[in-house]
Parts: C-alpha cells; structure tokens; sequence
C-alpha cells in the first residue's frame, strides 16, 4: 500500500489548518555550520583523516619533494576501486593545494549522505517536508568518524544517481542503461560498496510503491527483466576494471582473513554504528527524539512507506547484521551497511507529512534540536582535539627532513570521561591513532604505517623503505619496546618493529599525558626526549645501545 493508513485530518478553523512544512532554512544552516566546522578545525578527531591528508599532500606534489622520491612511487595498477580521492588528489591537487582539496573532501564526506537521502526523498514524496532535516542527523556515524572518506562521499553520490535513476526510468531503456553505466563506472572508482548501495536503491525504485506487484505474475517477470537489466549495467564497470587491474585488497597472506560479529551484543552494536560518534550514550539520547517521532506517525496513520525502498532496506539490514567484521585486509566491513540501511529508511518514509501549523512547529523543535544537537556535540569534541593536533604539530617541528619516526601511544587503563571524550569513538577505538602520519607534509619525515594498501591506494613504498612499513597500521602501546612477549606478538603484523633502534632515529608518542596501561611511562634505556608537548613526545633513538632491554616493567606480564 501506498501509505500504511490514510491520516485523519480533523476538521480544524482557519487558524489550525494544514500547515505547509520547509525544512530549507535548516538544511542550509546545517550545511553552512559543517562548512564552519571544517573551517575551524584543520584536523579533527577523524580516525583516518591525517593519514588521508598526508596521501593527498603527497599526490597533490609532494611525492616530488626531497626525499620522497626515493621512498614512495605511484602506481594506478595497484587498483581500481576506492581511489575517487587519490584521483581527485592527482588532478586538483596541484591546482587548488592539498590543503584545501582534503578539507573540501572531509566536507563532503559529511554532508553528501544526507543531502542525498533528502533529495531522494524530495523526488518521492515532493514538498520539504521537516522530516528531511532529520536525515542530516546521520552525517554523524562510525564511518564518518572512522574517517571512511571514499566511502561517504560515494553514499553521497549513489543516492544523487539513484535521483537521476528514478526521473529516467520512464525514459528510453537503452538510454537508462548507459547512464547506469556511467553511474556505475563512477563509483566503483569512488569506492565498491558505493557502487553496491546505488544498485540496492535502484532496485528498490524498480519495486516501485506497492507490494502487490508480486501478486501479478506478468508483473513479476517484468519486474525480474528490469532488475537483471540494471544489475547488469551495474556489473560490468567493475567487472572491465578488475579484468584490466586484476588487483584485491589482501589480508597479509592470511586468505579472506574473516572476523565475524559473532554474538548478540557485537550485532546491536554493530547496527548502533549507524549513529555512534565519541560517546554512544550520548548519541542514542540524541537519536532517540527521531525514533518516537516514527512510532508517534505510525500510530496516528499519519504516515508514508515507499515499499520497494522498504524492501531494499530490510535486505540492507540482514546484510548488517550477517557480514564480516573484517575481510581481505580491510576493517570494519559490517560497519558499511547501517549507515547504509537507515539513509533508506529515512528517505524510505514520510511522517507527518498533514500537521496544524502548531504540531508542525513542535515537530521542527525537536527535530532541528536532534540534529543540532548532535552537531554541537560533535563540534564540541573537534574543538577539543585541537590541542592535542597542536601538541604534534609542536613535537614534529623538532624531527628534521629525512628522519624515519617509529609511532607508538599510551593505551589508557579504561576510555571514560568527558574531558577526553574526542580521543575515542565508536566502543573505544582511538581517533589519534594516524596522527603522527602529519610527519610526512610537516617534517618531511618516513612514517611506517601511511596508507599504501594494494587494491585500495595507488601510492606504493619503495626499497629499502618498505622493509620498515605496512599497508595500514595501528598506533601500538609503548609497551611493545619494552616487554619481549608483547614484541614477538606484534612482530609478524608490525615487521616495523625488528631491529627498531637501528631502522628509525625517532619515536613519536600520542596520548601521553595519561599513563600507559602496560609500562605508564616507563621508556626504554637509549631513548632521549626531545620535545614534551603533553599529548605528545618526541624521543631520539641512540643506535649505539643494545636492542635487548636493561629491565622489563612489571606490567608486561598483563600484555599477555
């Protein structure tokens, strides 16, 4: 059915007639702030952000800068999927400077995905409907956190193409099927799961309104016929790049290298990705004003379900709760499809679409409050952050052009509290963690764990360089110099790690200013601090002392 019960418009005086709903002021001051945000803040608690940055900086020209020549090289065989910003980088970068280029990009990571969604929205059900400036709340989640930079901006743009998709679906079917072509072709260089969530939605509007269209068998096969032509057109852009590139992210000789969410509560969570930023709790409180405005609309019949979308949204939702955590060398797989299946769900549906210009104006409260709200909280965390950004900046002034700077942090005893909320997100993975990747445009330094994954970035380590880095990495604790055990664990993962007094001549330490968990701030003999900005230090390496350790710390024995 087209709507889930027709509403009851009471008959109501002059003054209590239907009003006629714009969220346009709110969209736009939503869209201005994030601007601001970017603005103000160069480098956010954005987990993968720096270490974008410093790909981009070196894409946009300055691989050509001494001594990069001699440690990276760019190499476009490596892959065909998930380099729409290397390309990006590659073409503009030198023209608009990395600088500009990666906030412009951090910019539409945030707000493509709910513009889009409201746009679909907008050519489903017409009119500015409040509703839509709900779905600006989900420009904050795991994935833009995460930094998953590709893989918002191409929601953004699958749910653009998907607006084109449904004005030309009427039109020419050879004409519909090369632009899914070009559509396709677009975003499998954006990013794959793009590419997966455009034909999803396409399929969805394929469905159309109503559901009893599986009642008709004619209507079915036609149905299947429009779905096997679109899947096709979507197949083959991806298809033709593999063939030519014949390049996949691997999991380090481990085969598919799964992990599965493989529980209830690792499942709830995962779906809560959809929403979590720095401080779940806070999130949830924030989303919750959403949530009952859906059950309030469905009890009052007030209250429109686009079912082809519903349909493509439940499959978006079993995808969330069944697929990997990690796979072929690439993290947090499962985080992709809920972000994915509530942008559906919101565009999917119309609450409220009949209000009296009072419930109308309560409605916009407390939906502009939510949204809002969120955004302020995330603001509020950026702002923090910065004077950790800060306190690398000052540590990396001190590491000379050329040196090779081995990253470590403090692992705190527990994540909590307010006054370090921006260090964290998302069940308490660190945001700081590729920070010290800013050695490359700061210092002109070698950082080990830069971005250079085969089948996900073009940029490649050359010899002998690459004996001392990996495709990505963690921000391991302090602890591992330190404690023999926790060294031969993280060895075959960190090759980085052998023989480190003589590879690197500097140690860059993030979050120290609150104890490790392992060591606190005990630090190996043959180490000299040169800088101590708080939330970090800079340490030279002696390479005249021996590797093994003087004294091991008693908190090795809990690193096991």
């Amino acid at each position: 059915m087209e709507r889930i019960a027709a509403p009851a418009v009471a008959a109501a005086g002059p003054e209590e007639s239907i009003a006629r709903q714009d969220s346009t002021v709110a969209i736009v001051a939503f869209v201005g702030l994030a601007a601001a945000l970017v603005l103000l803040f160069p480098f956010p608690p954005v987990l993968d952000y720096a270490n974008h940055y410093a790909r981009i900086w070196l894409l946009s020209g300055g691989i050509g800068e001494q001594p990069f020549p001699e440690i990276y090289a760019v190499d476009w065989n490596r892959t065909f999927t998930n380099v729409g910003i290397d390309v990006l980088a590659t073409w503009l970068g030198p023209l608009v400077g990395a600088d500009r280029l990666a906030r412009a990009l951090l910019f539409l990571a945030i707000v493509l995905p709910p513009l889009g969604a409201i746009g679909l929205h907008r050519a489903l059900f017409g009119g500015r409907h409040h509703w839509q400036t709900a779905m600006l709340s989900l420009s904050w989640c795991a994935t833009m956190i995460g930094g998953f930079i590709n893989f918002q901006i191409g929601l953004g743009m699958a749910l653009f193409f998907a607006c084109l998709d449904l004005r030309l679906q009427r039109r020419n079917p050879a004409l519909v099927f090369v632009w899914r072509l070009a559509a396709a072709l677009l975003l499998t260089v954006m990013h794959i799961f793009a590419l997966g969530f455009y034909m999803a939605i396409v399929c969805g509007l394929e469905f159309s309104w109503r559901i009893d269209i599986v009642r008709s068998k004619v209507g079915l096969m036609r149905l299947a016929g429009r779905l096997v032509l679109a899947f096709g057109a979507c197949v083959l852009p991806p298809l033709a790049l593999y063939l030519h590139t014949a390049a996949l992210p691997n999991a380090g000789g481990d085969g598919l290298g799964l992990v599965w969410n493989d529980g209830v509560v690792l499942i709830v969570m995962n779906l809560l990705s959809a929403i979590t930023t720095y401080v779940p709790v806070v999130d949830v409180v924030l989303v919750l004003p959403l949530i009952l405005i859906c059950t309030r609309a469905v009890r009052a019949g007030d209250i429109r379900i686009h079912a082809g979308l519903a349909v493509t949204a439940c499959g978006l939702l079993l995808l969330s709760c069944v697929s990997p955590r990690h796979m072929l060398g690439t993290g947090w797989i499962s985080w992709r499809f809920p972000i994915m299946t509530a942008l559906v769900a919101m565009a999917m549906m119309c609450p409220f679409a009949n209000l009296t210009r009072r419930h109308a104006l309560l409605l916009a409260l407390v939906i502009n409050f939510a949204v809002f709200g969120r955004t302020g909280w995330v603001g509020w965390n950026w702002w923090l952050a910065q004077k950790d950004v800060a306190a690398v900046e000052a540590v990396l002034k001190k590491a000379p052009a050329g040196a090779a700077v081995l990253p470590l942090g403090h692992e705190p005893e527990t994540v909590s509290g307010l006054a370090h909320s921006n260090r964290h997100f998302a069940w308490g993975l660190d945001t700081f963690r590729h920070l010290p990747t800013l050695a490359v445009p700061f210092s002109h330094a070698f950082v080990p764990t830069l971005f250079t994954a085969k089948g996900k970035q073009p940029l490649s380590v050359l010899t002998p360089w690459s004996e001392i880095a990996v495709p990505e990495g963690n921000l391991l604790s302090i602890g591992v110099l330190s404690c023999p055990a926790m060294m031969q664990q993280y060895r075959d993962f960190t090759p980085y790690l052998s023989d480190w007094r003589s590879r690197f001549d500097f140690v860059l330490v993030a979050n120290a200013d609150i104890p490790d968990r392992y060591v606190g701030t005990f630090m190996p003999v043959g180490l000299t601090l040169v800088e101590d900005a708080g939330f970090a230090k800079l340490y030279r390496i002696n390479k005249a002392v021996p590797a093994e350790p003087f004294a091991i710390p008693a908190g090795c024995a809990t690193a096991l």
